[in-house]
């Protein structure tokens, strides 16, 4: 795996590196020794799986409050999809500020945010599935949300918002008072 640093501190882009031959090809999404050299320490405890339908489709922008917050592994392996973070912690020196990348099963690309993060993601094709590793468990009493249209971060997604849950599109925007995570 090349893990490639990002705008944002403790963010990487991570690059799996297949071995192919004519049967197809393999690559590791995960070595703990390999993680253990950026910081990762944590377990994962839950893996889910995504499938969103339609090109367009917006999901996000998600996190989730301390002491609940969350080490996401993010791999898209069907589809495309423009994947953003925000960096939500109020002593950073990159807060409110965005990063996307595109993620797709062609390049096998994957996405590490650390805590302290929002995240989401538009599909640029249809039929996107994602697998997300997480360190906490969901908690729904501790879920946050942004607008994915927040004009204080002003992220510039690749289409114009096609399919967006009810609960998406309600999330509230920030304000200058929002002193973060």
């Amino acid at each position: 795996m090349k893990f490639t640093a990002t705008s944002l501190a403790g963010s990487y882009v991570i690059e799996l590196e297949p071995y192919s031959d004519e049967r197809g090809w393999f690559a590791r999404s995960y070595c703990e020794r390999e993680f253990t050299q950026i910081g990762h320490v944590k377990p994962w405890v839950q893996l889910n799986h995504s499938t969103s339908y339609k090109k367009a489709t917006l999901r996000g922008m998600h996190y989730q409050l301390p002491p609940f917050s969350e080490i996401k592994l993010v791999r898209c392996i069907a589809g495309a999809v423009y994947d953003v973070i925000v960096d939500l912690r109020k002593d950073s020196a990159t807060f409110l500020q965005w990063f996307g990348v595109e993620l797709s099963a062609k390049n096998k690309r994957m996405i590490y945010i650390p805590e302290g993060f929002a995240h989401g993601f538009q599909c640029i094709t249809d039929n996107c599935e994602l697998i997300y590793h997480h360190t906490e468990f969901y908690t729904p009493n501790a879920e946050g949300g942004i607008r994915y249209n927040d004009p204080l971060i002003n992220i510039n997604w690749p289409l114009p918002a096609g399919v967006i849950s009810e609960r998406d599109a309600s999330h509230t925007y920030l304000t200058a008072e929002f002193k973060g995570i």
